[in-house]
């Protein structure tokens, strides 16, 4: 009991409260947030294994109380997520043996991870932006009408649960941010509210089943799990509470900016050869992060242009984000593109002249 009352376990109830905030806001972030905080506290001993199956073990609590409550608003689409769950689970539960399998030296061990973790979150960064940027295109020609329920794509749903069901036993990242844009690319029809409670239910059993592996695998250390739980459950809570209040764009580009920092951050700590094995680079880290935060508004804007919009303005990222299956959100970002007349449906042509 005196190991839950220690500065560390403090430090990451705290580090647990943050990151549930963000998830209860924005419903991402959570294993690709939590997993890399940890590693940088030093808990653990620092040790990859450890940080991910205790981060593993705290998700299947505090998301199954989002799952729940969506589950009871009607908003999930449970065929689509019990299709995701025979894809993902099988391979959540896999992953971390094939891991093991290949490698059972600590050392060797800990160095695959972080690499694996590193690359997950980079990866998680550029779903995002490729979710920008498919609303983008969406909006230019015309959102599609809102599918209650869309015809199920077997296969293809499948082979989605059992990627992201691999990511996730290895690393802990990926199912509130690989798994939401393929969903988004399969089912585009898909209103945002399905969407996300379609994904929070097939993440339950998801992480459950990858949790399970990881613990009977590598044990469970309860003075990280414990205090997780404690500050990440009311953090959700509390994020859900106060997300209608709160500009979640700026939330989500600040995350995007966060999880590349910390995908470089743990690849230059796991000693990643093109950075160098020898010694960490902060500065370079530093460095990635001040490019974030100049380069990519400029891309973005450079993108726009593209598309026959103004650089800056209207649709704005947070409309953007409105966009799947949303008909009023993708009217309104038209009318504001110039596109389309207030009133007017999206998918409709304007009358042709006399």
């Amino acid at each position: 009991m005196s190991d839950l009352l220690t500065l560390t376990a403090l430090s990451i109830a705290a580090a647990g409260f943050f990151v549930g905030v963000i998830v209860g806001l924005t419903g991402m972030g959570g294993g690709a947030l939590m997993t890399p905080a940890l590693i940088f506290l030093g808990v653990g001993g620092g040790e990859a294994a450890t940080v991910v199956t205790a981060d593993l073990a705290a998700a299947a609590v505090y998301k199954s109380g989002g799952a729940a409550v969506h589950a009871r608003s009607g908003s999930p689409n449970f065929r689509l997520a019990a299709w995701l769950i025979a894809g993902s689970v099988p391979m959540a539960f896999l992953g971390p043996w094939l891991v093991h399998h290949f490698t059972t030296d600590e050392e060797q061990l800990d160095f695959v991870l972080k690499m694996a973790i590193g690359f997950a979150l980079l990866l998680a960064a550029t779903t995002y932006a490729l979710r920008l940027y498919i609303n983008l295109r969406r909006v230019r020609g015309g959102a599609p009408a809102p599918e209650e329920n869309p015809r199920i794509r077997p296969v293809p749903t499948l082979l989605v649960g059992m990627l992201g069901g691999l990511l996730v036993g290895i690393t802990s990242v990926g199912s509130g941010s690989v798994i939401m844009i393929a969903l988004l690319m399969l089912y585009p029809g898909l209103s945002a509210v399905k969407l996300v409670g379609t994904d929070l239910v097939q993440a339950v059993p998801l992480v459950l089943s990858a949790a399970l592996s990881n613990i009977a695998i590598n044990g469970i250390d309860w003075t990280i799990t414990i205090p997780l739980i404690v500050g990440s459950v009311p953090g959700t809570m509390i994020g859900s509470s106060i997300a209608p209040r709160v500009p979640q764009s700026y939330i989500r580009r600040g995350i995007v900016v966060v999880l590349t920092m910390s995908g470089v951050a743990l690849l230059d700590k796991a000693g990643w050869a093109p950075l160098g094995k020898e010694e960490t680079h902060p500065v370079l880290v530093g460095l990635v992060g001040v490019a974030m935060l100049v380069l990519v508004p400029l891309v973005w804007g450079l993108i726009r242009r593209s598309h026959d919009l103004p650089f800056m303005g209207a649709p704005t990222v947070a409309e953007l984000e409105k966009i799947p299956g949303d008909r009023r959100a993708a009217r309104k970002a038209a009318v504001a593109a110039g596109r389309a007349q207030p009133g007017r449906r999206t998918d409709q042509k304007p009358p042709s002249r006399p």
